[in-house]
């Protein structure tokens, strides 16, 4: 595919969350962080396939991942490959809509000619890793004002669990972009933490000509709801049930947009129990800030 460049377009910033930190390892332990620090009582299933499993192993083998991160010796390398794969395998239209949520057909559509959201971009990202053995998810990020715009109050993207790293970090192929403050990447949330403190470290990686300033810029007003899918199996038919981490302050959305309804969603004010680290099993259970065998 041709090469492109990724256009982003300055926006008002949105809700800034008052927040100090003085390392990206402290961002999430932060006192005036608008979470629970402690996971909540009730435990949440998230399930994952095995890379082994049919159709993680033909999506592998199809589009030659292995190929693609082959030359890479750290998991945050093979994640900045994977981001660049997807970056220009797809082409962003923010107004077409596309029906599938199956990585196959996107990119399918994708080598026919066919433009996509950043919906799609997540999708398949997402995909990717999981399909190398690294557990990955959706992210959906909201604005706070994310039931009473009419358009554009979201985004979205994946998040990837780095074992090398240890932690769940946000990566998003649309711009072809991961947020690292100093050396260390970050999640989503971090992210939020690290612009509401301005801090001056925070950077980004990338295999383009990405600019971290523009995109911190452009995505902040995003930052404030944030939501991924609990069952994260490939080739089931799923209920798709979704978690949404919500500052402990505000409302629990149930609109997006004005019109469309947020179905299937459960929420919570712990930041532990959205990002609990994913077990070596398929099936992961988030609770008291870890994640245990079911």
């Amino acid at each position: 595919m041709h090469s492109k460049t990724f256009t982003l377009f300055l926006l008002a910033l949105g809700c800034r969350l008052t927040a100090l930190g003085q390392s990206s390892s402290e961002l999430l332990s932060s006192p005036n962080l608008p979470y629970l620090t402690a996971a909540d009582p009730v435990a949440y299933p998230f399930q994952f396939s095995s890379p082994n499993s049919e159709y993680l192993t033909r999506f592998r083998e199809m589009f030659g991942l292995q190929e693609v991160i082959a030359q890479e010796t750290t998991d945050l390398g093979r994640a900045r490959a994977l981001c660049q794969w997807v970056h220009f395998r797809l082409e962003h239209d923010g107004h077409k809509q596309f029906k599938s949520q199956d990585p196959f057909a996107i990119l399918k559509a994708a080598q026919a000619g066919q433009q996509v959201q950043c919906v799609e971009y997540g999708l398949v990202l997402a995909a990717a890793f999981n399909a190398v053995g690294i557990p990955a998810r959706p992210l959906y990020l909201k604005a706070a004002d994310v039931q009473t715009r009419a358009s554009a109050a979201g985004h979205a993207l994946a998040e990837a669990w780095l074992p090398d790293v240890g932690k769940w970090v946000m990566v998003d192929a649309q711009a072809d972009i991961i947020p690292m403050l100093g050396s260390t990447p970050l999640n989503a949330v971090e992210l939020q933490q690290a612009l509401a403190a301005e801090r001056e470290d925070l950077t980004v990686l990338t295999s383009t000509n990405s600019k971290a300033k523009y995109y911190y810029k452009w995505v902040n007003q995003y930052l404030f709801y944030f939501d991924t899918v609990m069952d994260n199996r490939y080739g089931v038919k799923s209920a798709r049930t979704g978690l949404m981490l919500v500052p402990t302050h505000a409302h629990k959305p149930v609109v997006f947009q004005r019109t469309e309804a947020i179905h299937n969603i459960r929420y919570t004010n712990s930041a532990a129990t959205f990002y609990a680290p994913p077990t070596t099993t398929e099936v992961m259970t988030a609770k008291s800030g870890g994640a245990v065998s079911p």
